[in-house]
């Protein structure tokens, strides 16, 4: 561990990557370390996926439930191959969407001695596991030179809001973490979309950046898992599925109706948090009031989200509009029904 947060950070020019950082970070993985990372999402808590030991090590420092499944992170497409049953349809949307923000859950093979290649202490129990490409050069530079598959959900407690910026990987991680890489601010800001696949059938466990127009262009067939909008308490095949997720510590309440009732409602509300849109602000024009962006800019509330969700954390109760569920807007419709743990006030 590193004496103080400043010694723990390294800071990376994203387009001069230095080879002995990236090489100290990798050989931490290799030796069953964690290492805080940027992508092109949120930040990433990474470990060898081929090691149950370091897994652990993953859970505990997150507190994280071990039947909420991790991600592996490969370099490229075709890794997938060595550890899971691929087929036709994941080398289509590879095509398409990898490297990027797409998670595709696989069959899991396993050894000789019948065992899983990535230990079931990885994937929460299940017979698959979740693959996916990152597109930062760091990520992708690091899973390339630890050469093995990193094991990597997002680098906070679990249940808080996802780290898109090295002051909130620092708050949750330092002294959890064995090395810390500052890789800047991140592009997307939501986690990335999960899916199954079927044959010619597409299911989205859970909602990002590649949309489910997106997705409709490679597979005709896809549809929305209930638990994207609905309360879930099945076995997760997916991060972010059963527990509260993306939580301030403040309460979330999402607020449904329109423009003046909202107004109406928060008029008289003292000492909280009101989570708007750039035209909200200066109609509210009070402390603890902060936008997301513009109501039809899915993508800046993406960015902002979870931001915003730790900045107005302190007070009581955080007030939110409800996004819309087009396109983009139901990642973050996703992340903030789970936030508010299905709370809503219709006005």
């Amino acid at each position: 561990m590193f004496p103080n947060p400043s010694d723990a950070a390294f800071n990376i020019d994203t387009k001069i990557i230095t080879p002995d950082l990236i090489e100290q970070a990798a050989r931490c993985v290799r030796e069953g370390g964690l290492v805080v990372f940027p992508t092109e999402t949120v930040y990433g808590l990474g470990a060898n996926a081929l090691d149950s030991r370091a897994a652990k090590r993953i859970y505990a420092a997150k507190g994280r439930p071990s039947d909420n499944p991790l991600i592996c992170h490969m370099s490229s497409p075709d890794r997938a191959e060595i550890y899971c049953e691929t087929n036709e349809l994941y080398y289509r949307l590879a095509r398409r969407f990898m490297p990027g923000p797409l998670t595709v859950i696989l069959p899991k093979k396993n050894d000789k001695n019948g065992v899983p290649v990535i230990p079931d202490s990885v994937t929460g129990g299940l017979a698959t596991a979740a693959v996916r490409v990152p597109s930062n050069a760091v990520a992708r530079e690091l899973i390339e030179r630890a050469g093995v598959p990193v094991a990597a959900p997002s680098a906070n407690i679990s249940g808080r809001p996802s780290p898109t910026a090295l002051r909130h990987v620092i708050e949750d991680m330092y002294g959890r973490a064995d090395m810390i890489i500052d890789g800047g601010e991140s592009e997307i800001g939501l986690e990335s979309t999960v899916i199954t696949i079927d044959r010619n059938t597409i299911k989205i466990l859970r909602p990002g950046a590649v949309t489910p127009e997106d997705l409709r262009g490679v597979c005709g067939s896809v549809t929305v898992d209930p638990a994207v909008c609905e309360k879930f308490d099945g076995v997760p095949l997916s991060p972010g599925m059963k527990y509260r997720h993306y939580a301030p510590r403040a309460r979330v309440i999402m607020l449904e109706g329109e423009d003046e009732a909202v107004y109406g409602f928060l008029a008289d509300k003292q000492d909280c948090g009101i989570l708007c849109y750039d035209t909200d602000t200066p109609l509210l024009d009070r402390p603890g009031t902060m936008s997301m962006g513009k109501k039809e800019d899915h993508a800046t509330q993406a960015r902002r989200l979870f931001a915003c969700l730790r900045d107005l954390d302190g007070v009581e109760v955080i007030y939110t509009r409800m996004p819309s569920r087009d396109g983009l807007g139901l990642a973050v419709y996703n992340r903030l029904i789970k936030a508010a743990g299905y709370e809503v006030i219709s006005l």
